[in-house]
């Protein structure tokens, strides 16, 4: 079988060159391109998955229900945006909307989730679905191929060994939170200042400069100052919106703020950080002042966006400032055929939070229904936007 497989390249070229006294090497490498990917191919299957966070994983025990064959590949560990969080965090949204598959998620005292229950909440559905996520595999990239499908290319985390799947169909899930939105100013990248959150121990008698005025750096503020660090927060805006904190932190931060336990430094922005200090440049008016503000630490909690590398290398159409891919509203299916888009991701760069794990679950039924050649899933009523 293996010979008859081997032949009919070699026959196609054999006569190619009769005549030519010589085979031509454009002719060789055309004919036995075919048989080198398919020899370097690790695994076949109908859909390939990239992202487990929890619309991707949702997506998995979706496509398994319907008895789809497919594989899932993540950069990092589960939930692996989850983990940057801050220890302790405690998620704006109710149990019952950031569960997933129907499976409830426990909870002693009957509250919301702390990013702590909810990851060991992911890995008990991971074990109870007996899910396979090949964990530490990035997806460096993906050809498509002419006759339909697609090549995924991966390496393990510590780059050393190389895989590639061939795959039908393509689920990319990939959040939207993967890198931190620079201030491109100068000392951004001293080792005193950081975008993300160590436990608040690590603050504890230090002066903590905190950029950001969203929900992440007031809670931050919040902790930091409760485990004894002299906190200032730096804020674009001229105050707080307590539309974007959660509705049990909002006025705590303003009391302590009021009562100078807390300093802010509204309609500001840092233009200099140096090893003992922040410059800071006041925003709006005719004439821009500027303050020096000491901090032994410096965390930039002023956002994050995705990584749409694969949706730039597959040529997935995006739109808009936020540069959010276009895709199908029944069935998930981006412009590329075969490649479908689910969670967060959809929205591309969310400068203005509106989707969230709530108003995505949907997207894992849509895109297993539409791979079943099933009708779409009826409409739903999402939970627009998380309580507040």
């Amino acid at each position: 079988m293996a010979w008859l497989v081997l032949r009919s390249p070699f026959l196609r070229l054999m006569r190619a060159s009769a005549g030519r006294g010589q085979l031509r090497r454009d002719i060789l490498l055309d004919a036995c391109y075919p048989l080198f990917l398919m020899s370097r191919i690790s695994a076949q299957t109908k859909v390939a998955v990239i992202g487990a966070g929890p619309i991707g994983i949702e997506t998995a025990i979706e496509l398994q229900k319907s008895g789809i064959d497919y594989l899932h590949f993540d950069k990092g560990q589960i939930g692996s945006t989850i983990m940057r969080y801050p220890p302790g965090t405690v998620y704006f949204s109710s149990p019952e909307r950031i569960c997933i598959a129907g499976v409830p998620i426990p909870n002693v005292g009957q509250t919301k989730a702390t990013k702590e229950e909810y990851l060991a909440y992911l890995r008990a559905v991971v074990m109870a679905f007996d899910l396979k996520i090949k964990s530490y595999e990035p997806v460096e990239r993906i050809e498509c191929q002419d006759g339909g499908g697609f090549v995924l290319h991966t390496t393990t985390s510590h780059g050393t060994v190389p895989h590639s799947y061939q795959a039908h169909n393509v689920v990319l899930a990939v959040g939207d939170m993967e890198f931190p939105r620079s201030l491109e100013v100068p000392g951004e990248k001293l080792p005193h200042v950081s975008h993300y959150v160590q436990d608040p121990h690590v603050y504890f008698g230090q002066t903590v400069l905190i950029v950001g005025g969203k929900n992440s750096a007031a809670e931050v503020a919040l902790r930091c100052y409760r485990a004894g660090a002299q906190v200032s927060i730096s804020y674009r805006g001229d105050q707080f919106d307590p539309k974007t904190i959660k509705y049990w932190i909002y006025p705590e931060l303003t009391s302590l703020i009021k009562r100078g336990a807390i300093t802010a430094y509204f309609s500001s922005r840092p233009s200099r950080i140096t090893p003992t200090h922040v410059t800071l440049n006041t925003i709006g008016g005719d004439v821009t002042e500027s303050i020096d503000v000491p901090a032994d630490f410096v965390l930039l909690l002023t956002g994050y966006r995705p990584d749409q590398s694969l949706f730039e290398k597959l040529g997935i159409q995006r739109e808009g400032d936020q540069q959010a891919p276009v895709f199908h509203a029944e069935t998930m299916e981006t412009n590329v055929p075969g490649v479908y888009v689910a969670g967060t991701a959809t929205a591309g760069e969310q400068l203005h939070y509106r989707l969230f794990i709530e108003n995505c679950h949907i997207h894992a039924r849509r895109i297993a229904n539409a791979l079943s050649r099933q009708r779409p899933p009826e409409s739903e009523n999402p939970w627009d936007l998380p309580e507040n």
